[in-house]
């Protein structure tokens, strides 16, 4: 773990991302992605296209679900995305808890006091290569604003949680605001290409060079459990909530959807 200190990992990022882009012969496609899904865990009977479809690994990894695999739940606030839970709980003192013992400032991960959510309540989702890698409303709301946070490329694997504190402040990121219930933070990692959003087709991660950028919008109300963005490749996603959250313990799965206000 010591060299991962030194690897330069945006731009290995930048490149893993450059190469999952490039095009699959088709006679080789299904062959490979079998293989490649096998080996991670992937459910492919949940896959809704064809595997001789995706052109090229990036496409396989941002793949769409089959239709109605995916209920969501009547309760005010749903899970965003498939994964497992890491820490949940309410915030306390504008503190979050990344793992026992370490907190992060809520301040520092979205680059704002946000004084209305320093007593709310927090879900972090973590996003394995098995995964469906899209994630989606947690509630019905508008975007009101979005700001990306460069930054460094750490894995957010159970190592990088233990020893990169505080991991998701210093990871880069994009933090949406929906409404005024809730904010959604999408934590990039080693391998991730790209963060992309469904709102903002010019909003994304890994640029070389970049500041941060914020933008406010109008959007259309997005009903809950529609597209809101994906991941090309795995990675987290820390939600932030006014209402009270209730999660499964720490390593337990979740799918999208799934109820977590009371």
């Amino acid at each position: 773990m010591f060299l991962l200190w030194l690897l330069p990992k945006n731009l290995i990022s930048c490149w893993m991302g450059k190469l999952a882009a490039l095009r699959l012969p088709l006679f080789f496609r299904e062959v490979f992605l079998r293989a490649f899904g096998r080996h991670f865990g992937v459910n492919f009977s949940e896959i809704q296209k064809p595997l001789r479809s995706f052109e090229s690994l990036q496409d396989f990894f941002i793949r769409e679900l089959k239709p109605g695999l995916r209920p969501i739940d009547s309760a005010e606030i749903v899970s965003p995305c498939d994964g497992v839970f890491g820490q949940c709980g309410q915030i306390q003192n504008g503190q979050l808890l990344q793992i026992k013992g370490q907190t992060y400032s809520l301040s520092r991960l979205l680059g704002e006091e946000a004084l209305e959510f320093q007593s709310g309540y927090y879900a972090t989702i973590y996003l394995a290569p098995k995964d469906y890698h899209r994630f989606h409303m947690p509630l019905e709301a508008r975007v009101t604003k979005a700001r990306y946070i460069p930054g460094y490329l750490w894995p957010v694997n159970a190592w990088a949680v233990q020893n990169i504190n505080p991991l998701f402040c210093v990871n880069e990121r994009i933090i949406c605001w929906l409404g005024e219930e809730a904010i959604l933070v999408a934590v990039g990692a080693t391998m991730v290409g790209k963060v992309k959003v469904a709102f903002d087709p010019e909003l994304t991660t890994n640029i070389r060079g970049s500041s941060v950028i914020e933008k406010h919008y109008q959007t259309r109300v997005f009903q809950k459990g529609e597209e809101l963005g994906y991941f090309e490749f795995g990675s987290t996603v820390v939600l932030i909530t006014k209402a009270q959250l209730e999660c499964g313990a720490v390593g337990s799965p979740v799918r999208l959807g799934a109820g977590l206000s009371r």
